[in-house]
């Protein structure tokens, strides 16, 4: 469904991302592990066209998507739902939602989607009159993922999710990228929590020095030695 070949990026001089080839299926959840500063991001920001390609190829069903802007990446159906969660503070839970059904085909779908979204995450529809800023990290990320929700996505990305988050609110947001998958949905989670990150990928790629290193199922990448003494400590 999504797939880059040979993708390059750099930061001025420094190469940050080098020779990354990956694919996503249709309704397959893949993690990109790594840590911080592998070039996770970056390519991820690549991918949804904030972030400029040195070199390579990256194909949405065939299509080349290199020299396209990311609102015509988003009108395509890829949604990212940046690290850092970036709601908008000063606007309402629900004005926050409504935001993110802008593509012809979400709007089309909103009321379904939004009855979908407050399933998934309750405590937004109990605070949806309540200023976005107000909330706790834990309901602003689940805010975040609600707004790209909205817009119908055929590929989330998700980056960096359960960031900073107390083990009880990453637990909730875990749960609920598993109810995405059994949903259906497209999923590309970049992601430092390497145990949850595997657990929950059908496939997965270890990023090390803007290198992807290791390849496989979640559950062969869990039994790998060098994951188990680098990012799991055993």
């Amino acid at each position: 469904m999504l797939e880059c070949h040979n993708l390059n990026i750099h930061y001025g001089k420094l190469h940050v991302v080098r020779d990354v080839s990956f694919g996503i299926q249709e309704r397959e959840l893949v993690s990109i592990i790594g840590a911080n500063g592998a070039g996770k991001s970056t390519l991820i920001n690549a991918l949804t066209g904030l972030r400029k390609i040195t070199s390579g190829e990256v194909r949405f069903q065939n299509n080349p998507m290199e020299t396209l802007t990311s609102s015509e990446i988003v009108s395509m159906g890829i949604v990212q739902v940046p690290e850092g969660r970036q709601v908008f503070p000063q606007m309402t839970v629900w004005e926050n939602i409504e935001m993110g059904a802008y593509r012809k085909e979400a709007r089309l779908k909103r009321k379904e989607t939004l009855q979908w979204v407050f399933e998934l995450f309750p405590a937004l529809r109990e605070r949806k009159r309540q200023m976005a800023g107000s909330l706790s990290g834990g309901e602003q990320q689940m805010l975040a993922i609600a707004r790209g929700l909205m817009a119908v996505p055929r590929v989330l990305m998700l980056d960096e999710p359960s960031l900073g988050l107390a083990p009880l609110l990453v637990e909730a947001i875990f749960n609920a990228i598993i109810r995405l998958k059994e949903g259906g949905t497209t999923v590309l989670l970049v992601e430092q929590n390497v145990f949850r990150a595997l657990s929950i990928a059908n496939r997965a790629y270890l990023l090390e020095e803007g290198k992807i290193v290791l390849s496989g199922s979640g559950g062969e990448l869990l039994k790998d030695d060098h994951i188990k003494k680098a990012y799991l400590g055993i």
